[in-house]
């Protein structure tokens, strides 16, 4: 009866300490589910061969083969984005000409409340910067680019698989370059991060045609994006002509209350 007294307490205690360890889980995931997304996602990739970016291929989104290391994947960006020819070309002939079908794409945004002029905003994969000048000009001062060779004082070093900022830092995000993520979820789970509750994230990507030799990725419809986009609702999606994509489709990112976190906490189990 003594020993069966004595073990009681520990029970007692292990049961008290695992529901703490879950309660505070719990809260983690309530109150900080950026932080929690790109930690799961984090874990994964990096166990993950560098090559399969998405949980598998499917049949709307095909991860193109051939990358041995992400060191490989990064050094043929850089291939692209050092060219000298291509930038004498993107800061010469083709400037002021993206500045101005950016522009259009901005305003029309602006008029339907997707940006405003005191809206941050972020264009993720800018390369010199013609998307950023555009917002500029439409009215939107606070906007940056980032890119893996920075332009200033247009665009910042950085990679958009792993952004230099703060979680919800943004208003606004724009980008251009999905085709060219090696990780899929990475880079859309980045943008969920760095975007405030109820921001809004556009997309312009190709759904007729393929990428260049450079893309990492094929898109074959916006299914696979509504999958990736896990904390954000699809608003809209229209055909547009920008530069051999052909689609636009934006995402607002949802808010997220305690239920939902518990929602979230029971899936793990």
């Amino acid at each position: 009866m003594e020993t069966a007294k004595t073990k009681h307490p520990t029970f007692k205690y292990l049961i008290l300490s695992l529901s703490l360890s879950f309660l505070l889980l719990f809260l983690f995931i309530s109150l900080h589910p950026n932080r929690f997304q790109a930690l799961l996602t984090t874990t994964v990739t990096e166990n993950r061969p560098p090559h399969s970016a998405f949980v598998s291929s499917t049949e709307d989104l095909k991860i193109r083969p051939g990358y041995t290391s992400y060191d490989t994947y990064i050094q043929r960006q850089l291939n692209k984005t050092l060219n000298p020819k291509l930038r004498e070309i993107w800061t010469t002939r083709d400037w002021d000409r993206k500045i101005q079908v950016f522009s259009r794409f901005f305003a029309d945004l602006k008029s339907e409340k997707f940006v405003a002029d005191s809206s941050k905003c972020l264009c993720v994969g800018a390369r010199v910067g013609q998307e950023v000048e555009a917002l500029k000009r439409v009215g939107v001062a606070d906007s940056i680019g980032i890119d893996l060779v920075p332009f200033p004082p247009l665009v910042i070093k950085g990679d958009f698989h792993n952004q230099p900022f703060d979680d919800e830092t943004f208003d606004f995000e724009f980008s251009n370059v999905f085709d060219h993520a090696l990780r899929p979820e990475k880079f859309v789970a980045e943008i969920e991060r760095t975007l405030k509750s109820d921001g809004v994230a556009v997309l312009h990507v190709s759904l007729s045609r393929r990428g260049d030799k450079y893309s990492a990725n094929d898109l074959y419809s916006v299914k696979p994006l509504v999958k990736l986009f896990r904390r954000s609702k699809l608003v809209r999606v229209r055909k547009v002509d920008g530069f051999g994509l052909d689609t636009e489709v934006v995402f607002r990112k949802t808010k997220k209350n305690i239920k939902q976190g518990f929602l979230n906490f029971l899936f793990l189990f």
